[in-house]
Formats: C-alpha cells, structure tokens, sequence
C-alpha cells in the first residue's frame, strides 16, 4: 500500500489558515458551470451567518470544499425547517479521481448529525448535466425523490438524504 491509499477523508470546518490553499484551487469548465469555488463561497459565507463553510481534508491537505446552508438556503426547495442545504461542492482538480468525493459524501451523515443536532435531513440540488456529481451522491446515500427545480444552468434534481 503507498503512502497516498493510507490518507484519511475527513471534514472540518474552515479556518482562515485554509484560505491560501483554497484560493489555488482548480476546477474544469465544466464543471464551473455547476459550481462555486472556494473563494466565491467564502464570500458569501462571510455575510450569511446561515451559511457553514467545511473544507474535505485528504490527510492534512485541503482537497474539497462545500457549504451547508440553513433554512434561507433550504426553504427554496423543501419546506422542512429542519433540513440543511448541501451547495458549493467540489473536489479540487488536482485530487479528482482518488475517492475523495465518494468518501466526504458518505461521512457528510455523521458530521451533520454531531454539529447540527436538530438536523434531520441534507438536500442537494445537482443540475441534470451533471452525472458524475449525481453518481457520488446517490452512492453516499442522497435519494432522487423526482423533485426538480430551476437553477442558472437549467433544470436540477433535489436529492434528499435522511438522518
């Protein structure tokens, strides 16, 4: 086993001695076009107290990012108050490929559960171009319950994973 199989996925939330690391970070095209990067989010995160930001760890190294959102990002999609928003979320380019994602979706239940207590479900809009990203959902749990939205780059399914 190399030393890159034994590096651990884990999720914390940000710190500012993230930002620099966070600010290198590439995504394709492609997939700009469904999603923040780091930095964007931030911004908004530092004038929406509603808004957590939560950096996926590979060992030590910053290599994803995603933002849980309360009710004022929830209550565009479902009208469950007890629900967070999953929004903002990749996998740094350079770290594609390797797991990550797969693995941050399925500790995404039991970071919920231990810092937000009353949280019982995590929904996710993903737009309907954007198979990969539906493919790690649904393998981490997140249920298509045929609910759609409209969203910049067209139609989204809502995903729902129950705590």
């Amino acid at each position: 086993m190399s030393i890159v199989e034994k590096e651990i996925v884990s999720l914390v939330f940000y710190k500012p001695e993230y930002k620099l690391l966070l600010s290198n970070y590439s995504l394709s095209e492609e997939q700009q076009r469904y999603t923040a990067l780091p930095v964007d989010a931030l911004q908004k995160c530092e004038s929406e107290p509603d808004r957590h930001p939560i950096v996926i760890l590979y060992g030590s190294q910053p290599a994803g990012f995603f933002v849980l959102h309360g009710w004022e990002g929830v209550k565009d999609f479902s009208e469950n108050k007890e629900a967070i928003l999953l929004r903002a979320y990749s996998i740094n380019a350079e770290y594609q490929g390797k797991g990550i994602g797969s693995k941050s979706i399925k500790l995404l239940s039991p970071f919920v559960k231990k810092h937000f207590p009353k949280v019982n479900e995590v929904i996710l809009a993903v737009n309907h171009a954007n198979v990969v990203a539906q493919n790690v959902y649904k393998k981490g749990g997140f249920v298509d319950k045929g609910i759609t939205a409209m969203g910049r780059e067209g139609e989204m399914f809502l995903y729902h994973l129950e705590l």
